[in-house]
């Protein structure tokens, strides 16, 4: 069997590895004290990529990753082109929402969307039928209602401390997110035989640690 599989450093690699060894596949080493990109683990041909985490829908789609482990949020902005998404881990949960300063009126002109989630941003406000100018950051997205560069933000919220912290609040929920399990649609064609029993111990895997 040879799979690779495409994981994003963070709370998504933290919670995908019991995951996987509950599968049978253990990193032969840790990652977080590694500079390499490419793990091999204690199945023989299973090997696991560290990504960023918006770009693993990448690597499964175009093939150079046979699985990948991304959140729902990643998935939708990026797309399902060449590639199925089979199971929701259950894990990394979080919130994708729209934010802005606390008590701040909506303005009478077209509002300003900072976020790194376009195409996502694009399609909630057009489904409501208004028109946004939207701005393309990739970090400190907090600053750019604090600096007025932006009426509010989409932008991913766990605990919300940090919106707080920075004298903004959530107003709209879009979507909530977990991560997915992803597989690249030739590699499932070509090698089900090695992908679908994973698949099945994963399954498994989050069955028992959601009835935990």
């Amino acid at each position: 069997m040879s799979l690779t599989i495409a994981l994003s450093k963070g709370r998504i690699l933290k919670d995908t590895l019991p995951l996987l060894e509950a599968a049978g596949i253990r990193l032969l080493e840790d990652p977080e004290h590694s500079r390499k990109l490419i793990f091999p683990t204690s199945r023989d041909g299973v090997n696991v990529v560290i990504l960023r985490a918006t770009d693993v829908p990448t690597f499964v789609q175009h093939g150079a990753a046979d699985i990948g482990v991304a959140g729902k949020d990643v998935l939708v902005e990026h797309g399902a082109d060449g590639m199925y998404e089979l199971v929701d881990l259950n894990i990394a949960r979080c919130r994708l929402m729209v934010a802005g300063k606390v008590g701040a009126q909506k303005p009478d002109r077209r509002l300003r969307v900072a976020t790194k989630f376009i195409n996502i941003a694009k399609r909630y406000y057009a489904a409501r039928g208004e028109q946004v100018e939207l701005i393309k950051l990739y970090g400190s997205m907090e600053l750019a209602p604090i600096m007025d560069m932006a009426d509010v933000i989409v932008d991913v919220v766990d605990t919300g401390k940090t919106l707080k912290e920075n004298g903004l609040e959530p107003l709209e929920l879009i979507m909530p997110v977990s991560s997915r399990l992803i597989v690249n649609k030739t590699a499932m064609k070509l090698k089900q035989a090695d992908i679908l029993p994973l698949v099945q111990l994963l399954e498994a895997a989050v069955a028992e640690r959601v009835a935990s």
